[in-house]
């Protein structure tokens, strides 16, 4: 295995991920769960200008849980992306933020009525602390109650398995409820693939496999490294062979 202290190129490009999309999103065993996130996307736009047309709860409301890497946040981050596209309110929550829950409280009572969409995001639901749990049971209140506020929640486990108060581990079943699940080996490459596609990265074919084998095998690394790869062969003028990623994973 390599050495982990990696050259200043690649940790510096760590602090500056691409943006995630869904469409950046291989599915692998997701598709479920991928098919219905864009399809509320899709909706939202049809909904900024209609009146008086209530979502099915199930619509608004999401949780999906699995292990670390299998593209949880990058979902998360995709929708709140989406809707701040679409110039969406969008307020994202996780365990160390607790200004952020502070704010979403004040400001939710006047979007329980509104009819265009907004959005909330909770990320590591099973980290949260008692005054955060406390705040998400009576926010997913209010949601239930307003006509086009959407949340969508993730955790590391189903919600009955959760370590948390039980009036809450039951509100987060009250919607749609999905699994996450991790890339194989031919899902990563496929994905890694893509991603080298969209930035116009030409890679030999033995990289991607080299890499999975010699380096972090999760994606949010091996895709941070495909850009720091990309700004490498760009500064020195070369293709992305493995004797120039040998030569950027070198440690310093």
């Amino acid at each position: 295995m390599l050495n982990t202290l990696l050259p200043r190129q690649f940790a510096l490009d760590l602090t500056s991920p691409p943006q995630a999309s869904l469409d950046h999103f291989l599915p692998g065993q997701d598709g479920a769960l991928l098919s219905t996130l864009r399809e509320i996307v899709a909706n939202w736009e049809k909904r900024k200008s209609l009146t008086a047309q209530s979502n099915a709860l199930n619509q608004r409301w999401i949780y999906w849980w699995g292990p670390e890497g299998s593209g949880r946040t990058h979902l998360l981050s995709a929708l709140g992306y989406a809707a701040e596209k679409m110039g969406l309110r969008h307020f994202s929550l996780g365990p160390h933020e607790p200004i952020s829950w502070i704010r979403l409280e004040e400001e939710l009572p006047s979007f329980v009525l509104s009819d265009t969409p907004s959005v909330i995001s909770v990320d590591d639901v099973d980290r949260l602390d008692e005054r955060c749990v406390g705040a998400l049971f009576r926010i997913l209140n209010e949601v239930q109650a307003s006509k086009a506020i959407h949340i969508f929640m993730a955790g590391n486990a189903a919600p009955s398995s959760l370590k948390l108060r039980e009036d809450l581990r039951t509100r987060l079943g009250w919607g749609l409820i999905f699994q996450t699940t991790l890339l194989n080996d031919d899902e990563k490459i496929l994905a890694l693939q893509q991603a080298a596609l969209e930035r116009g990265l030409v890679l030999s074919p033995d990289v991607l496999p080299w890499l999975l084998n010699r380096f972090y095998r999760d994606m949010p690394n091996l895709m941070a490294l495909i850009d720091a790869l990309d700004a490498y062969s760009l500064e020195t003028k070369r293709a992305v062979t493995l004797p120039l990623v040998r030569e950027l994973l070198q440690p310093k």
